[in-house]
């Protein structure tokens, strides 16, 4: 049974529809949505998801719209779209760098964002906004510096995971040098957010990643074609038309951006950036970057994981990123094999 339909308007133009594709986003949108409200009834008072339903279109009593709509809800939205932003970013650099393993875990952004938060923590006692203007700015100083160190008459995707890998280690030595002149206030305020939550999160961090998202996610999906034909190879893809160093310089900066942002929005949140592209491909198994559908997953994995924690530790008693990282790691090893079956490592 095929798969692609193709669409023709009145005008002559043609469009051709990956069916199995618009049911994987369609399905990966309701998982999110109704993790989302799963979310939102759990913690120390639990609300019925019919009641938070009620809550959220303004039908509920006082004391639940005040717990669902101020309390819980920016916590919620902040982790669909620090998912989505991360599942977005990964597929992003795992497009660019035509390798599974190409993720902002592996090449190192994460630990840039760590290391400009724990400056902002251990060197100037920082406020929380001070912290999260940290990781964004060391977030996007690491990914030019890989960038710039990996550009030669270009960029290859192989160069650049190798030089990610290095300046990764670097940085990785750089955190752990400052976690050890810091005092112990410090340290522990930095473990913790070293981990990832979505603890505490409120409007102040949904508005950002909103507004970034609104400008990078259609700036990206209008590349996407460009991304597609890169995977063939450059030399191709330049005959068709695609400024390759443009596209890639562009993506790449979005990808940065996505993942710096998300960072700082809710910590080093680890694997959904590698996990979530690779699940969405092996879903809708269509060729290609697969940037809405590892958009949705991204969003769903986060706020499951979120919610799996809390059901089964308590509220607040296990960071998301904890879960994630568990939940990452299997899929990295299992990843690893496939990919060593293959004889492709």
């Amino acid at each position: 049974m095929k798969s692609n339909r193709v669409l023709r308007t009145p005008g002559g133009l043609s469009l051709r529809l990956d069916v199995r594709a618009v049911t994987v986003v369609a399905l990966l949108l309701l998982a999110a949505l109704a993790a989302s409200v799963l979310l939102i009834g759990t913690g120390d008072f639990p609300i019925p998801a019919g009641d938070v339903l009620k809550a959220l279109a303004g039908d509920g009593n006082a004391g639940q719209e005040f717990i669902v709509n101020e309390l819980r809800l920016p916590r919620v939205l902040v982790g669909l779209l620090v998912g989505a932003s991360l599942g977005l970013g990964g597929a992003l650099f795992q497009a660019v760098t035509r390798n599974p393993l190409g993720s902002p875990d592996v090449l190192g952004l994460g630990q840039g964002a760590t290391a400009g938060a724990l400056v902002m923590i251990v060197l100037f006692s920082g406020s929380a906004a001070q912290v999260t203007i940290g990781a964004l700015v060391g977030g996007l100083a690491t990914g030019l510096a890989i960038y710039l160190l990996a550009w030669k008459r270009g960029v290859h995707g192989y160069r650049l995971v190798l030089v990610g890998i290095g300046v990764s280690a670097i940085v990785t030595a750089v955190n752990s040098y400052l976690l050890t002149v810091s005092d112990i206030a410090d340290a522990a305020r930095a473990v913790v957010w070293m981990t990832g939550s979505l603890s505490g999160r409120d409007w102040d961090q949904v508005w950002p990643l909103l507004g970034l998202s609104a400008v990078l996610v259609p700036l990206v999906l209008a590349n996407a074609r460009g991304l597609r034909m890169m995977e063939m190879g450059d030399d191709v893809s330049n005959t068709l038309g695609v400024r390759v160093e443009r596209v890639r310089a562009l993506l790449m900066v979005a990808a940065v951006l996505l993942t710096a942002t998300a960072t700082a929005a809710a910590g080093p949140v680890s694997f959904v950036a590698l996990t979530a592209p690779q699940l969405a491909r092996r879903l809708t198994r269509s060729p290609g970057p697969n940037l809405l559908s590892s958009l949705c997953m991204g969003a769903a994995l986060l706020v499951t994981a979120d919610w799996i924690s809390q059901r089964a530790f308590g509220a607040d008693q296990l960071p998301v990123g904890v879960v994630t990282g568990v939940l990452g790691g299997v899929h990295l090893l299992w990843l690893l094999v496939i990919e060593r079956r293959a004889a492709r490592i």
